[in-house]
C-alpha cells in the first residue's frame, strides 16, 4: 500500500485522526484479501470432498471386505472436470481405459488349469470319432457280439445322435449350476457322468441300456461345453487366453482323430465296439482328480463376495490363494493387487448387483447374446456337416485308395483339422479374433462355392472338389471352429456368463441336430449343388454379421471387455 508523505506537519488530533483512517482502510482491505482466499480454500475444500466422495462409492464394496485401503486404486483421480459436453468426466470413468498391473505368471502354472478342463473337450472329439466306428462293429452280425445286431437305420441314427440330445439336456441344467456350485465343481460333475456313461454303454447288455449310457455321457458333454471354456476364461491370463480357449478345440480335434485310431483298432475286433467305449474310462478319472485339485475360479469367489454370497473376508482370501495357485510363483507378490483391480472393475461395472433372467435379453447382456448365439449359429450352418458327410465320396472321385475305407478317411481329415487348429493356436493372441474370422470365412465362401460349381458344373474335374474340401475344412479351424467358442466364454458379462454361454451352447447343439436331421430332405429336394451354394450364401451372410457386430477382444481382460466391448 502507497504510504502519503505530508509535506506540513500535523497537530496531534489531526495526526490521530489519520491513523484511524489509515488503520480501518487496512483492515477492510486485509478482510477483503482473506474472505477472497478463504473462498479459494472452500473451493478446493468442495473439489476435495467430491472427489473423496466419489472414491468413497467406488471402494465401498471392496472396504466392506477389509480391502486395504492403501492398496493402488484402479479409479482414475486425475481430475474432475464438468459434464457440460455430456460426457462422463474423466473421474466418472473407472481407470479400465488405464494400464493394468502386469498378470506375471509362470508358463508350469498356467498348464494345468487349461489341460484338465480340456480332457473334457477330448472326450468329446473322442465320442464322435468312436462312434462312428462303433455304428459299424455294432451291425456287423459276426463282430457285434450280441444278438440283436439287426439294427435299423432309426437306430443307428438313435446311437449317433442321442449323445447331442443328452448334450442339450446338459446345457439346460447348466444354465443355473455354474453360479451355483462353481465351475470347477460343474467340471467334476461331468467327469462323473462321463465315466458312468462309457461304463454303461461298454457294458450294454441291451439296446435301450446302450441308449442311456450315450444320453448320460452326453449330459456330461453338454456340462463340460458349457463349463470348460469358462473356466479357462477365467482362470488364463488375459496375455494368453486366446490361445488356451483355442487349445480346447485343438484337444476336441485331437479327441476325434484319436477315436477314428482307436476305432479303426478295435473294428475287425469281436465286440470291438465295447472296447471303444472302454478305452477312455481313464480319462474321466483323471480329468476328475485334476479338477479336485484346481482351485475354484478367482472371479467367481470375488462375484460372490460382492454379491454378499458368503463370507466376504474368507472369499476374497480364497480368490487371492487361487490366483496365486494359478498363476505361481512369479504371482505371489501381485496376487493382492490383481484381486483388488478386479474387485473394483467388478463393482464399477456393476456386477455387484444380483443378476435377473431378464437382464439377458438387456443392454449389453443382450448385445454379447448376439454375438455368442450368432457365431455358433453360422458355426452350424454354414455347412461343416455337410461337407465332412460328403468327404468319403469327394475323395473317392479323385482316386484316393484310402477313400475305400472311411475310417482312413475321417483320420485324413482329422489330422488336417489338428494341423489348422494348431496354427490358429499359434497366431490367434497375435492377429486377433476379427481378421481369423473374416479372413477364414471368406476363403469358406470361395470353397462352398467351388463345391457347389462341381455338383453342377464340374463333375469330371475331381481336383476341384478336393480342392474345394480341404480348403474348407482348413479355414473353419481357422475361423468357427476356435474362435466361436473363445468368443462365446469370453464375451459375457461375469455374473450373467454361467446362463449366457449356456443358451449359446443350447443353440449350438440344438442347431447342429436341426442340421443332421434336415440334411438328407435338403439334398434330396435340392440337390448337392444347389445346397452347397445356399450354404456359401450363409457363409456370406455371416461376414456381414462378423464385420458390424462382432468386436476384437485380443489383449483385453475380461473386466475390459465387459467395459468396452459391450
Amino acid at each position: 500500500m502507497a504510504v502519503m508523505i505530508l509535506s506540513s506537519p500535523l497537530s496531534s488530533t489531526a495526526y490521530i485522526s489519520y491513523a484511524r483512517s489509515t488503520h480501518v482502510e487496512l483492515k477492510t482491505q486485509t478482510k477483503s484479501i482473506v474472505s477472497n482466499k478463504e473462498t479459494e480454500i472452500l473451493s478446493l475444500c468442495s473439489l476435495e470432498q467430491t472427489t473423496l466422495t466419489y472414491l468413497g462409492n467406488q471402494y465401498q464394496a471392496t472396504a466392506a471386505m477389509g480391502c486395504d485401503a492403501k492398496k493402488p486404486s484402479i479409479v482414475s483421480v486425475g481430475q474432475v472436470g464438468d459434464s457440460s459436453s455430456g460426457g462422463l468426466s474423466s473421474v466418472q470413468e473407472p481407470l479400465i481405459k488405464q494400464k493394468h498391473s502386469p498378470e506375471n505368471y509362470c508358463v508350469l502354472a498356467a498348464i494345468p488349469p487349461f489341460l484338465f478342463p480340456a480332457l473334457g473337450a477330448f472326450l468329446f472329439g473322442y465320442e464322435i470319432g468312436a462312434t462312428s466306428c462303433a455304428t459299424l462293429s455294432i451291425q456287423s452280425p459276426t463282430l457285434s457280439g450280441i444278438s440283436w445286431y439287426n439294427l435299423s437305420s432309426v437306430d443307428v441314427g438313435i446311437i449317433t445322435s442321442c449323445s447331442h440330445y443328452g448334450a442339450l439336456i446338459g446345457s439346460i441344467v447348466a444354465f443355473n449350476v455354474a453360479d451355483i456350485i462353481g465351475l470347477r465343481k460343474e467340471l467334476i460333475t461331468a467327469a462323473l457322468l462321463y465315466l458312468v456313461g462309457a461304463i454303461v454303454t461298454a457294458t450294454a447288455p441291451v439296446f435301450p441300456v446302450l441308449i442311456i449310457g450315450r444320453v448320460v455321457y452326453g449330459i456330461g458333454l453338454g456340462l463340460t461345453m458349457h463349463a470348460a471354456p469358462m473356466y479357462i476364461a477365467e482362470t488364463a491370463p488375459s496375455q494368453i487366453r486366446g490361445r488356451m480357449i483355442s487349445l480346447k478345440e485343438f484337444s476336441t480335434v485331437f479327441g476325434m482323430v484319436g477315436g477314428y485310431g482307436i476305432g479303426s483298432l478295435w473294428i475287425t475286433v469281436v465286440s470291438g465296439w465295447r472296447y471303444m467305449y472302454a478305452t477312455v474310462i481313464p480319462i474321466p478319472i483323471i480329468m476328475g482328480i485334476g479338477m479336485c485339485w484346481l482351485p475354484a475360479s478367482p472371479r467367481w469367489l470375488l462375484l460372490r463376495s460382492i454379491q454378499g454370497k458368503g463370507d466376504v473376508e474368507r472369499l476374497q482370501q480364497a480368490a487371492i490363494k487361487s490366483l496365486r495357485r494359478l498363476r505361481g510363483s512369479a504371482a505371489v507378490d501381485s496376487a493382492a493387487e490383481q484381486v483388488n483391480e478386479i474387485l473394483a472393475e467388478l463393482s464399477s461395472v456393476g456386477e455387484d448387483k444380483d443378476a435377473t433372467i431378464g437382464e439377458l435379453f438387456q443392454g449389453k447382456c443382450l448385445k454379447a447374446l448376439t454375438i455368442a448365439g450368432g457365431l455358433v449359429l453360422f458355426q452350424q450352418i454354414t455347412g461343416q456337416p455337410s461337407v465332412l458327410y460328403y468327404a468319403p465320396s469327394i475323395l473317392q472321385t479323385a482316386g484316393f485308395s484310402a477313400a475305400t475305407d472311411a475310417t482312413r478317411i475321417s483320420i485324413l481329415l482329422g489330422l488336417l483339422k489338428l494341423v489348422m487348429t494348431g496354427v490358429a493356436i499359434i497366431v490367434i493372441d497375435k492377429l486377433g479374433r476379427r481378421p481369423l474370422l473374416l479372413g477364414g470365412v471368406s476363403s469358406m465362401v470361395m470353397s462352398l462355392f467351388l463345391l457347389g460349381s462341381y455338383y453342377i458344373f464340374y463333375d469330371n474335374v475331381p481336383a476341384v472338389a478336393v480342392a474345394a474340401l480341404l480348403l474348407y475344412v482348413g479355414c473353419y479351424q481357422l475361423s468357427f471352429g476356435p474362435i466361436s467358442w473363445l468368443m462365446m466364454s469370453e464375451i459375457f458379462p461375469l455374473k450373467l456368463r454361467g446362463r449366457g454361454i449356456s443358451i449359446a451352447v443350447l443353440v449350438n447343439f440344438g442347431t447342429n441336430a436341426f442340421v443332421t436331421f434336415a440334411f438328407s430332405p435338403m439334398k434330396e429336394l435340392l440337390g448337392a449343388g444347389v445346397m452347397f451354394c445356399g450354404f456359401g450364401v450363409i457363409c456370406v451372410l455371416s461376414l456381414f454379421f462378423i464385420y458390424f457386430i462382432v468386436p476384437e477382444t485380443k489383449g483385453l481382460t475380461l473386466e475390459e471387455i465387459e467395459a468396452k466391448c459391450l
